[in-house]
């Protein structure tokens, strides 16, 4: 049975937490979900205000965040402060960063695009400059395979089609065998548009982190430049990849790849298992962002299984009118 998207109403323990935590009687406003059982809300407590995480203990390991958090802070990067926590109750208070994302700042302004993706990718360039977080574990083949297997397991059945799994995990092993392994940073995995907010200081403030592993620095550049949740055009993209200076094209294409076919099953899985409708309007332009990958030489033994798995009409064609 699909699960209902979370309400915003708070958790009933919300108010005891915040008056033990020194905001007894503040006000909590519904701010958003996300893709995973986390919501967030807004406190306000006078002219003091923070965002309260609600993270349910028995989803969400709230550890990592913390972690990543204080590391991303020790280097000098903007991640919120952590003004309190239970994790018992899965309750975390936090920085509110505002309201500025970076997906709605260039929609808005248009004319700043470039300069704000030219930020965007100096502060990621920036923390590949840092060895990656000790606390974190490798992004390695294993992971990559693990991801990737999230298309057949997901998106294959939703649309009908029955699929060579074994020669879908034989290809991805023979491409990702092409990888370059070095060097090692801090991937954050989720480097997109939405998850950068704009301060009112003019830095940039990182969310959704808690997730980060060691791995190749093109997969947070491929993250930001092909974003599910906005277009971002091919001159844009290759203007970046310019800024950020010499990339591993293989490597760009062979995680752009990867992370594609990995989105296309998440977003589908938040279709039929979660009832989150939403993310299948975000599938055509991730099926151009694949298709544009799968052209590199380094993919020839994915880019032939798709070929004869996947028919144009199950591609991006197919959720122009979703079941």
């Amino acid at each position: 049975m699909a699960l209902s998207t979370p309400d915003l109403i708070p958790p009933p323990h919300a108010p005891a937490f915040l008056a033990a935590q020194g905001w007894p009687g503040a006000t909590i406003l519904p701010l958003a979900g996300d893709a995973s059982f986390r919501r967030y809300f807004r406190v306000r407590d006078g002219a003091r205000g923070a965002v309260l995480m609600d993270a349910p203990p028995q989803h969400e390991d709230s550890r990592p965040f913390l972690a990543m958090a204080a590391h991303l802070d020790a280097i000098g990067f903007r991640a919120p402060r952590i003004l309190a926590h239970d994790l018992a109750a899965g309750l975390i208070l936090i920085e509110d960063f505002g309201d500025l994302r970076m997906a709605e700042a260039v929609a808005d302004r248009p004319e700043h695009e470039v300069d704000t993706y030219r930020a965007a990718i100096d502060l990621i360039r920036a923390l590949h400059a840092h060895p990656a977080a000790a606390t974190i574990g490798r992004y390695d083949d294993a992971v990559y395979r693990r991801e990737a297997a999230l298309f057949p397991d997901w998106y294959a059945p939703a649309v009908g089609l029955d699929v060579d799994v074994e020669g879908y995990h034989d290809a991805w092993t023979a491409v990702l065998g092409r990888l370059d392994r070095e060097p090692v940073v801090t991937v954050l995995r989720d480097y997109h548009a939405e998850n950068i907010m704009l301060l009112e200081d003019g830095d940039l403030g990182l969310l959704d982190f808690q997730d980060a592993l060691a791995g190749h620095p093109a997969y947070d550049v491929v993250s930001l430049l092909q974003d599910a949740r906005r277009e971002v055009s091919p001159e844009l993209e290759t203007a970046m990849l310019a800024h950020y200076g010499p990339i591993d094209g293989t490597a760009y294409a062979i995680l752009g790849a990867q992370r594609n076919a990995k989105i296309l099953g998440i977003f589908t899985r938040l279709w039929k298992r979660d009832g989150k409708n939403r993310y299948l309007a975000y599938q055509p332009r991730v099926w151009r962002y694949l298709e544009r990958d799968l052209a590199h030489p380094a993919l020839a033994e994915v880019r032939g299984w798709f070929d004869m798995h996947v028919p144009t009409r199950m591609r991006a064609a197919y959720w122009a009118t979703p079941a």
